[in-house]
C-alpha cells in the first residue's frame, strides 16, 4: 500500500509540473514559488512513504515523525492549488474545477480526524473514492 502512495505522489509531482508549464495558477513569481514549494512537500512526503514501505522499523522514530507530517501538508498544498486553478480560470471545463474537488481530501479528512476520530477512517476512505 505504501508503494501505491509513492506512485500516487510521483503522479502528483508530474501534475504539478504540468500546472507550472501551463500556468494553471498564474505565471507570476508567487505562483511559481507555490508550485516549487509543493514539489518539495511532495518530495518529502514521498520519502516518508518510501521509508514506511521499505524500513518499517523506523516508524515511531523522530525522523519518521517529522517526515510523516509532509503527507498532509502536501495535500493541503494541492488543495490550495486546486482552489487557485478554479479562481484563475486558465484551465476550462471540468479541468478548472476537478482539481479543487479531487484535492479536498485533506481539508475534509484531517479536521475529521481531530474532531471525530472514530469516524476519520470512514471519511478518509469515502473521500479517497471520490478522487478516482
Amino acid at each position: 500500500m505504501n508503494l501505491a502512495a509513492v506512485a500516487f505522489q510521483i503522479g502528483l509531482m508530474f501534475l504539478v509540473a504540468v500546472q507550472m508549464r501551463t500556468g494553471a495558477i498564474g505565471t507570476g513569481r508567487l505562483a511559481r514559488i507555490l508550485l516549487h514549494v509543493e514539489h518539495v512537500l511532495l518530495g518529502l512526503a514521498t520519502v516518508s512513504s518510501l521509508l514506511w514501505a521499505l524500513t518499517p522499523s523506523l516508524y515511531g522514530t523522530p525522523v519518521f515523525g517529522i517526515l510523516d507530517v509532509f503527507w498532509p501538508l502536501s495535500m493541503l498544498g494541492m488543495a490550495a492549488i486546486g482552489v487557485r486553478i478554479a479562481i484563475h480560470g486558465r484551465w476550462t471545463g471540468a479541468a478548472r474545477f476537478w482539481p479543487m474537488v479531487a484535492e479536498s481530501w485533506a481539508p475534509v479528512t484531517v479536521p475529521t480526524a481531530f474532531l471525530l476520530p472514530a469516524f476519520a477512517q470512514y471519511v478518509g476512505a469515502a473521500r479517497g473514492g471520490w478522487r478516482t
